[in-house]
């Protein structure tokens, strides 16, 4: 009786499955070493194509180093080109990751370039400037790599009933102080009417002070002082009610991305991805 031939399975670390892995660890995770460094370098590259485009908006620059400006504008479209491929690939839901809001702003980092060779023309240079500022939406993926964002977006949950109650107590304020001033100033100093005496409530409560319309009055200054004065403390509120409640919440997060929906903010000891149920 022969015996079946035996093919030996391939080598661990050569299959394609692993060879995904590996690369999604690189790109979506921090916690290796080879993560951190490709975050290190992302960032870089990212500043960097931002500062270009700024550079290259001014135009004593752009004449004098236009073709190195351009040399280098499409060696990092053809880096994060390489890089938006190597997200999609590595993800086990391509389209998800693909619609997703950083995926979004991956690729709205990387058409406008292409884009412009299909615009040829000076009549079209202007639209194709446009299009380059575009690129200028990179930045964006840096909040990928703030792992504090989480515990931000938690406090700002938990906080807010508070805050919209805070909210709609300052809204009531400026509507009564916005029609004091339409009664004490009337439409000769400016105060047409009440939604015109709310604008002025506002402006002043936040401390910005246009000066385009302004209490004339004893009364109407005397007014104007007390909503100065809690403008400032009003201020502060929000920014109390916050930091309570990160103080509150405040919990360690891990770099770590699903490998099915790419989504992250997971807790260390996490197993399973909170949104989709995946193995981690």
């Amino acid at each position: 009786m022969k015996r079946g031939i035996h093919h030996p399975d391939p080598p661990a670390g050569k299959s394609p499955e692993s060879l995904r892995r590996k690369i999604h660890e690189v790109i979506f995770e921090a916690d290796t070493p080879a993560g951190k460094t490709f975050d290190i370098i992302l960032i870089v590259s990212i500043l960097s194509s931002v500062a270009i485009v700024m550079f290259d908006s001014i135009q004593a620059v752009s004449d004098s180093y236009g073709d190195l400006l351009y040399v280098a504008e499409w060696f990092f479209t053809l880096l994060f080109t390489i890089e938006y491929l190597l997200r999609l690939y590595c993800v086990r839901r391509p389209i998800k990751y693909a619609t997703s809001f950083f995926g979004i702003v991956d690729l709205l980092g990387t058409i406008p370039t292409y884009i412009s060779l299909l615009l040829p023309g000076s009549r079209f240079l202007l639209v194709i400037r446009l299009l380059r500022v575009l690129r200028v939406f990179r930045i964006l993926k840096l909040a990928t790599y703030v792992t504090e964002i989480e515990s931000l977006r938690r406090s700002l949950k938990a906080s807010s009933r508070k805050i919209m109650v805070f909210l709609f107590a300052i809204i009531t304020i400026q509507v009564i102080v916005g029609s004091a001033m339409y009664l004490i100033e009337g439409a000769e100093h400016g105060f047409t009417s009440i939604p015109r005496g709310i604008y002025w409530a506002i402006v002043t409560m936040t401390t910005v002070g246009y000066g385009d319309i302004s209490p004339q009055t004893d009364l109407g200054q005397v007014l104007a002082s007390l909503v100065m004065i809690l403008g400032y403390s009003i201020l502060a509120v929000p920014t109390g009610i916050v930091t309570a409640e990160m103080t509150r919440t405040a919990l360690r997060i891990s770099t770590q991305s699903c490998p099915e929906c790419s989504a992250s903010g997971h807790e260390p000891d996490a197993k399973h991805c909170k949104y989709c149920g995946s193995a981690l």
